[in-house]
């Protein structure tokens, strides 16, 4: 029983990144199922016991997206020993690799694109918003933030800017993702940052 438990899970994995392959390459619309299954070499019997639809198998693919990008952030907004403003700057450096070097968090952004998803991003917008908030808003009170600045304009006007570098950037280079990112954030800092704050 057990060992049947690990290969569904198995199995389930398999079909969640090769449609994230699928969905970061064609976006939802032109997506495949049959390409699905080939790159995972489940059955179509396998991917229905597992996924009532297309639909219901991209919802997943932007779960796992989210949760990776939970696991990238989570240690960085809440290590007591990196500062808020540098858990920030840390975070677009390493939210800038994964969107290259990780297909399901680069197919969960292109998902993010498709106005069957609003609802399902709008939900994950505002969970992101609170926990940008909450770290811009510790950087005001530790002097890391001028006292003039609005922790939800910064946030908000922050994560809009890095979306929009990710795509204009059109999945290119890694490093020059991450120089795009570098660049949005010292932009902010520069605008923002109480003066004699310094990264660390």
């Amino acid at each position: 029983m057990a060992r049947q438990q690990e290969r569904a899970k198995r199995t389930r994995a398999s079909i969640i990144n090769s449609a994230a392959i699928e969905f970061g390459r064609s976006g939802y619309a032109a997506a495949s199922l049959n390409r699905i299954l080939e790159g995972s070499g489940a059955t179509k019997g396998a991917l229905y016991f597992h996924f009532d639809s297309k639909e219901d198998l991209a919802k997943a693919v932007l779960e796992a997206a989210l949760e990776q990008q939970v696991a990238i952030t989570e240690p960085l907004f809440s290590n007591p020993e990196i500062t808020p403003l540098n858990s920030l700057r840390l975070f677009c450096d390493e939210i800038a690799g994964a969107l290259i070097d990780e297909m399901v968090v680069q197919a969960g952004f292109r998902l993010t694109q498709d106005p069957d998803f609003f609802q399902d991003v709008l939900a994950a917008s505002a969970n992101w918003l609170l926990t940008f908030e909450d770290v811009a808003q510790r950087a005001l009170e530790a002097g890391e933030l001028r006292e003039d600045v609005d922790p939800k304009q910064f946030c908000r006007l922050l994560l809009a800017t890095l979306i929009g570098q990710f795509f204009v950037n059109g999945l290119g280079d890694a490093t020059d993702l991450r120089t795009r990112f570098r660049q949005v954030f010292d932009i902010f800092v520069a605008a923002m940052a109480a003066p004699g704050w310094t990264a660390s």
